[in-house]
């Protein structure tokens, strides 16, 4: 039980896979939106008393791997992180500064599943899913 963490009336160890894509699924996370992106998604779940223990940003969707305290529902702080990092993003990389609330971005849904006893498993398919994509897209070009 070396990874349970607390909280004051309560002991936990909630983690989970999460998976979510821009809209249309386009290719837009690379460049400097990739190496920035990473930070500001780690600071988001910190907001909200989560832990991203790993991740990773392909071209066309990102894979976190976070700790989740009981007292927030998962749809609370993937809907945090999805939407202050698009406010993020328009604001840092687009041409505006204000007013914006970057609904553009992100597609409205995301897939999380639970991670239990295969937590070394779900760590080294986050860490090896771009190597992955790129042998499917090659599969794909000899059909």
């Amino acid at each position: 039980m070396n990874n349970v963490q607390s909280l004051c009336h309560s002991v936990w160890d909630c983690k989970y896979h999460i998976v979510w894509i821009p809209k249309c699924r386009r290719k837009v996370l690379y460049g400097r939106i990739r190496e920035h992106l990473g930070e500001v998604i780690r600071e988001l779940a910190r907001q909200r008393e989560s832990l991203v223990l790993e991740g990773h940003l392909c071209s066309d969707h990102v894979h976190v791997y976070v700790a989740i305290p009981p007292k927030y529902a998962v749809a609370q702080v993937v809907g945090y992180i999805k939407g202050k990092s698009a406010i993020h993003i328009a604001r840092t990389f687009g041409k505006r500064t204000r007013n914006f609330t970057g609904e553009n971005f992100w597609a409205r849904g995301y897939f999380a599943s639970t991670v239990g006893r295969d937590e070394e498993v779900i760590r080294q398919y986050i860490r090896d899913q771009e190597r992955e994509d790129r042998r499917v897209d090659q599969l794909k070009l000899l059909n």
